[in-house]
């Protein structure tokens, strides 16, 4: 026989507890009488009756005082409120999961910025197939303005831009990639206890710049200098960036997840400066509202472990 989904919750003490009654409880609260309940829950209202009757001799006590035509919560009624929505809310995020699952696509479509293609994605994607193994994953790189427009015209699914907003689209903060100052293995600040930022502007610079707005703030350390920095090689891509210093022609600053394997081998090594202290690519997940929650949410949750793990030098 088929029964509403709202089915009964059977506690070990062997008595039910029955979600259409504890429905019926909390719409009558929302909406502020028994008869708005029923109209919106297309029920009698002597159902609405005997359905908040029958969880109060589950709970054992009053929920409701009858005040001519209108009720009042009691304090029982009070106190058990935020559970009653806690268990209604769980229910239905949980039914939402299984219906999301049940429509997963064969094809999930990823459009990421070149840095996190190079360094995250790498990493990501391995678990993230592992949650989703009847999903295949399509990567498309661009800029964050190239991602973004095909997020809203649906030609990608989830984004993975610098930190910006826009009307049409959910955002979510994923990462945040601090700058720093690195320099090649047997540098000569290497042996300085203390390095101005005269020194730095003085020295040969190879500035890697992706047009996100951190990079600003990199640029403002040197503002108050005599003379502009000692720029020899500017480009929009940190590999490049990263080897050219390993070669020996410049020191730059540039995002930790770009080093990380060099940090590790001693090729490029950080120098911390309170002027730089802060300063982070920031990246965010995009999508349209209400789209790919799932896939999003495991995003973060695989996220949070990875860039705990890289953050740690």
């Amino acid at each position: 026989m088929w029964r509403s989904p709202f089915c009964f919750l059977e506690r070990q003490e062997g008595c039910t507890i029955n979600l259409e009654n504890i429905e019926a409880f909390v719409y009558i609260i929302h909406y502020g009488s028994f008869n708005k309940a029923a109209e919106v829950l297309y029920l009698s209202q002597p159902t609405v009756t005997a359905r908040i009757q029958s969880l109060e001799r589950e709970l054992n006590c009053k929920l409701f005082d009858r005040l001519g035509k209108g009720v009042q919560i009691t304090e029982e009624g009070k106190r058990f409120l935020p559970y009653a929505q806690q268990l209604l809310m769980t229910y239905q995020k949980g039914k939402l999961h299984i219906n999301q699952k049940k429509s997963l696509p064969e094809e999930l479509r990823i459009g990421a910025t070149v840095s996190v293609s190079n360094y995250t994605l790498p990493d990501l994607l391995p678990r993230l197939k592992q949650k989703f193994p009847h999903t295949h994953f399509k990567l498309i790189t661009g800029t964050t303005d190239d991602i973004i427009n095909k997020v809203v015209n649906k030609e990608v699914d989830v984004g993975f831009v610098r930190n910006v907003s826009h009307p049409n689209l959910q955002s979510t903060s994923f990462y945040e990639d601090p700058i720093q100052l690195y320099v090649y293995e047997d540098h000569p600040f290497l042996k300085l206890d203390r390095i101005t930022i005269e020194d730095i502007a003085a020295h040969p610079l190879v500035f890697f710049e992706c047009g996100a707005l951190d990079w600003l703030r990199v640029h403002r350390i040197f503002g108050n200098l005599d003379r502009p920095p000692n720029i020899q090689f500017l480009t929009d891509n940190s590999e490049t960036a990263k080897k050219l210093v390993i070669k020996k022609v410049g020191i730059s600053f540039l995002p930790h997840l770009s080093v990380k394997e060099e940090i590790q081998s001693g090729k490029l090594i950080p120098i911390h400066l309170s002027e730089t202290a802060g300063i982070a690519l920031k990246t965010n997940i995009v999508s349209c509202h209400g789209k790919h929650l799932l896939f999003v949410d495991s995003i973060l949750e695989i996220g949070k472990d990875l860039t705990t793990r890289k953050a740690v030098v």
